[in-house]
């Protein structure tokens, strides 16, 4: 069955840094862009940052240009997120999945349980 699993969220004091991972399942990982996601409490999920399926190109969130940073590893089946100069709206749950979220559930069935960033002092 093919699953994502995020890891390496925590709490964070503002201004800190933070690297989420993610790893996929599968043999089609490569061939699809992969996005990082996060929900705060209330609030919809929305798109921080993506990736091409060749990692040859990223887009970022108007609030977080500048201060993040997505990769991957098609070889490993990974996909990272640099977080520098945290502030405390970064606060939410992050996801990582494919590109567009339309196709998500067709993709890898599921969302996967998101690691927890918490920023504050």
């Amino acid at each position: 069955q093919v699953q994502l699993v995020e890891s390496g969220g925590g709490l964070v004091q503002p201004g800190g840094s933070l690297r989420l991972s993610c790893a996929a399942s599968g043999s089609i990982f490569s061939s699809y862009a992969m996005g990082w996601y996060r929900q705060a409490p209330g609030k919809q999920r929305e798109l921080v940052a993506l990736i091409t399926s060749s990692g040859s190109s990223t887009n970022y969130a108007d609030s977080v240009k500048g201060r993040f940073t997505i990769s991957r590893d098609n070889a490993k089946n990974t996909v990272s997120l640099q977080m520098n100069s945290l502030k405390p709206e970064d606060t939410a749950v992050y996801y990582c999945n494919v590109y567009p979220p339309t196709i998500a559930t067709r993709v890898f069935g599921s969302w996967g349980q998101g690691t927890q960033v918490t920023v504050s002092s």
